[in-house]
């Protein structure tokens, strides 16, 4: 008897860049652009701008990847060209996090992974050796759904350098705190459709 899958929920696609791609990103993200802490729910004290016409035209082949994965999803084109509307760079510190919050004004967000320092890496391989229900200290989560026995309800990533999550912008995900003294840095961005 052959079974037929059912796709349900909202489309999280995720990308490993390319290392030029991820040189060119480092380039963009700077202490010293303009803050963004007041306009986002994250508590992390270094939150910068990111030129999002530039971080735009990197992405440009990853965001086609996402297009052509909602048309296989759901059946359907997406109309117009996805285009970055606004774009900022994370430098994530011990005991900083992003609560449980979605995205407003846009129809797609991401999150990419241009640093993960090796005391990260560490915290959380020990994390997992006593803890297998959670994937632990700077994870990205995602969560959709009710929990249920016949649900998965949630998917946890641990930080990669060069993977980018593209999601719908009303997916709750958060990322959780950790307790090494580094910086992970993470750029997270918004996109419409024009």
């Amino acid at each position: 008897m052959k079974a037929k899958f059912h796709y349900w929920g909202p489309l999280l696609v995720s990308f490993k860049i390319t290392d030029e791609d991820l040189k060119k990103i480092k380039k963009l993200c700077s202490k010293k652009s303009k803050f963004r802490n007041t306009s986002l729910v994250g508590v992390i004290k270094n939150e910068h701008a990111v030129d999002a016409l530039k971080y735009n035209k990197i992405l440009t082949p990853y965001t086609l990847g996402y297009r052509q994965a909602f048309e296989h999803f759901r059946g359907l084109r997406l109309k117009g060209t996805i285009q970055c509307s606004s774009a900022w760079v994370n430098y994530m510190k011990q005991h900083e996090y992003n609560p449980p919050h979605t995205h407003g004004d846009c129809e797609l967000s991401s999150v990419l992974f241009v640093s993960v320092p090796k005391k990260l890496k560490k915290e959380n391989e020990e994390w997992k050796k006593h803890n297998t229900n959670y994937a632990g200290p700077g994870t990205l989560s995602f969560f959709y759904g009710t929990p249920n026995f016949y649900n998965i309800e949630c998917q946890e990533f641990f930080p990669e350098e060069g993977m980018l999550y593209l999601f719908p912008k009303d997916l709750k995900h958060f990322v959780s705190p950790f307790f090494s003294k580094c910086e992970r840095v993470s750029v997270a961005a918004n996109f419409i459709t024009v």
